[in-house]
């Protein structure tokens, strides 16, 4: 059997009611847990992209993305592995700040972790992390030995390629040459 991957399928899409229902559907069938899952409008104005990483075999998840790309919505479908890619995910993580000041030592993990403060009040202090999930969950280790975490919230992974260009460029402008060729 192969070893399952981390991979990462990325989506370039209509803004379309749905679709996001049928894109989980065809994991769903084939047994694939979605990890993370972020949308957004994408560089190219009405064209939304969807990052999902789902851990799975090559074969399983080529098959997936086909099935995706099929959908009339989707503009084109993609997948990675991660030496392909630039990723980072965010995580906000809160504190009761009374708590904060009788640990008296926030600031060595701030600067472990490159983290920075977001919002002090009388209340909380919100600390945020851009990073890996290593990273990020790094640090939400460190501070539950520490103290007690209110709240913890991190992001589905943002991901862009290392390739030059964006492949759905290039794919938009061939065929931009074959209509007007075929004028």
């Amino acid at each position: 059997m192969e070893k399952k991957t981390l991979y990462t399928v990325i989506i370039f899409s209509e803004n379309t009611v749905g679709l996001l229902n049928q894109i989980t559907i065809i994991f769903t069938r084939r047994q694939i847990n979605i990890e993370t899952l972020s949308v957004s409008p994408s560089a190219i104005e009405g064209v939304h992209k969807f990052t999902i990483t789902a851990f799975s075999e090559e074969a399983i998840i080529e098959k997936i993305v086909k099935q995706i790309d099929k959908r009339v919505d989707v503009i084109k479908a993609y997948w990675n592995t991660d030496k392909d890619l630039v990723f980072q995910e965010i995580a906000l993580y809160k504190l009761a700040t009374d708590n904060v000041l009788k640990m008296g030592s926030l600031e060595k993990l701030i600067r472990k972790y490159d983290a920075r403060i977001l919002e002090i009040n009388e209340n909380c202090v919100v600390i945020e992390k851009t990073g890996h999930y290593e990273e990020t969950q790094g640090l939400f280790d460190d501070l539950s030995k520490e103290i007690q975490v209110l709240q913890f919230i991190r992001s589905g992974r943002v991901a862009i390629t290392t390739s030059k260009v964006e492949r759905l460029s290039d794919m938009l402008a061939s065929m931009q040459d074959k209509l007007k060729n075929n004028k």
